[in-house]
């Protein structure tokens, strides 16, 4: 993974800020992305959002591309940070559920406080430790220390088609409420899920695995469940 972007504004924000603009940007990092979507995903205010996308683009080298009314995309040297952020965060997740026994409720947030301190070292040492794993406890890839990134052509379970059967590939990772009640489901990463009922409507029934009953899911749970369908997975 190439090594921290030198600059005045490579703070926490600065990082915060790159890895927001990497996750709403799209599978490959060609959407841009509006002030106003990135002030909610972050939970800031939108007028300080465009003060902190215009210093970016300032920055040598410019870490975003910045055009007003149009939104922003991450450079090349704002994509090698941004990637960097997310291996930390990933492997960090996956260190503390698989060898601390945090619950994957519980490990964002500490990821989120430890990843921007951590160095190349110590980020090597948790990868050979863990066996150099290839997603997050939530299912989600973890760039491997070259920048590469698998890319899944994922769709919300909220918006998959009836009797298809579908694999569970990734859930959010940003609600501990939603995340304690798909474990008490049983909606994790690699369960396979058919909808029988409901798609597109504020609530869905699906089947998961073998059960022979199905469960109603409201939208709001199935909108942070991303699946692939079931040939795909093998």
């Amino acid at each position: 993974m190439p090594s921290r972007i030198a600059g005045p504004y490579t703070t926490e924000s600065v990082d915060d800020y790159l890895k927001g603009i990497y996750e709403l940007s799209g599978p490959d990092l060609h959407d841009r992305v509006t002030s106003n979507t990135l002030a909610q995903h972050l939970g800031v205010r939108a007028a300080s959002v465009t003060g902190m996308l215009q210093k970016l683009a300032a920055q040598q080298p410019p870490l975003a591309d910045y055009q007003k009314h149009r939104g922003v995309l991450l450079t090349a040297a704002g994509k090698k940070r941004a990637l960097e952020i997310v291996r930390h965060h990933r492997l960090l997740e996956r260190f503390l559920h698989d060898v601390l026994d945090y619950s994957w409720d519980e490990v964002h947030d500490e990821a989120e406080r430890l990843e921007h301190f951590i160095s190349e070292r110590l980020e090597d040492r948790i990868a050979a430790k863990l066996g150099d794993p290839e997603t997050d406890p939530h299912g989600h890839p973890i760039p491997e220390r070259s920048g590469a990134v698998a890319v899944r052509k994922e769709v919300l379970l909220s918006r998959w088609a009836c009797g298809v059967p579908a694999i569970i590939s990734s859930v959010s990772d940003r609600d501990a409420p939603a995340l304690r009640e798909m474990e008490r489901l049983g909606l994790r990463p690699g369960v396979s899920v058919t909808v029988e009922a409901g798609a597109r409507t504020a609530s869905m029934r699906i089947r998961i695995g073998d059960g022979a009953q199905s469960v109603r899911l409201p939208q709001t749970l199935a909108s942070g469940i991303s699946v692939i369908a079931a040939s795909r997975s093998r």
